[in-house]
């Protein structure tokens, strides 16, 4: 793979050059606006292009390294493409509500997401010995906690960059990033603020067809990253008998807790069980030469 290609032509048949009206703007944006139509200020997207490839590639080097990007979008019309294309590359997403401390406060929203796991065991089995009113209200409660955090019960941590549309509506997580120094990736429209994003990218965040095109990029970066990663560790997966991607597997893999250090302890003669059919055919040839 290659880094994702991108042109003109598809941001401007995506809308991506339309801002706001001009009396709803920020002047910090001036230096992005190429002027005005209608009343409607247009982004200079002679900018956005290098602003964007500079973004991409900035997020191909995190997923390489095998780190950790969230998608950020809890808009209406962002909240779908960004979840689809978080779990394309299998990453992480908030597309619901953000909800304070997230990353600031790990710990706490580490038991969120514990009791949120607890749920998904109680209601996947067979609710046996439990009352309707109860099970409605642990669905209830289920649904509520998947809607926050079902993006990132899988994360195990903070994340290594962001990706945020709309910095207005996600304020709160950009300052906790900010305040972690996680790198933000964000689309910034003319009525945004571009003070703190490390990565800006000026364009429109309201269309639909320009936030599928943003998700997409970021999307096929992180999977470019990844397969960079692996011809970068000199494993051959297509020699592999049951090739794994590494993504999936970290994403898939159980929140460690504080018990680990004896489950690891515990799965080591299992592992080495594992491991011993394999060592006894390397050495197969070597005995039967003696």
């Amino acid at each position: 793979m290659a880094l994702p290609e991108f042109s003109m032509r598809q941001l401007l048949e995506a809308g991506a050059h339309f801002g706001h009206q001009t009396h709803r703007w920020n002047p910090k944006m001036d230096r992005y606006i190429f002027g005005s139509r209608s009343n409607i200020h247009i982004i200079d997207l002679s900018q956005t292009i290098p602003l964007l490839h500079q973004a991409l590639v900035k997020v191909r080097e995190v997923a390489a390294a095998g780190g950790r990007v969230l998608f950020v979008g809890t808009k209406r019309q962002a909240s779908d493409p960004v979840a689809t294309a978080a779990k394309r590359c299998a990453q992480y997403y908030v597309n619901h509500r953000w909800l304070g401390g997230t990353l600031t406060n790990w710990r706490t929203v580490s038991g969120s997401i514990a009791r949120l796991r607890e749920l998904e065991g109680v209601l996947g089995g067979d609710g046996s010995g439990r009352s309707k009113k109860e099970l409605l209200q642990l669905t209830r409660e289920r649904d509520k906690l998947e809607l926050s955090l079902g993006g990132i019960k899988d994360m195990g941590g903070i994340p290594d960059i962001m990706f945020v549309i709309d910095t207005n509506k996600e304020a709160i997580a950009i300052l906790e990033a900010r305040k972690l120094n996680i790198p933000v990736v964000a689309i910034l429209d003319t009525n945004c603020d571009p003070d703190g994003i490390t990565y800006p990218i000026p364009g429109n965040d309201d269309a639909a067809r320009a936030l599928q095109l943003y998700c997409d990029l970021i999307a096929d970066a992180v999977l470019d990253g990844l397969a960079a990663g692996q011809a970068g560790s000199g494993v051959d997966l297509g020699a592999a008998v049951n090739p794994t991607e590494p993504a999936l597997a970290r994403a898939l893999a159980p929140e460690p807790t504080e018990a680990a250090p004896e489950a690891v302890v515990e799965a080591a003669p299992e592992a080495a069980a594992e491991a011993a059919p394999e060592a006894a055919v390397e050495t197969a040839p070597e005995s039967a030469e003696g």
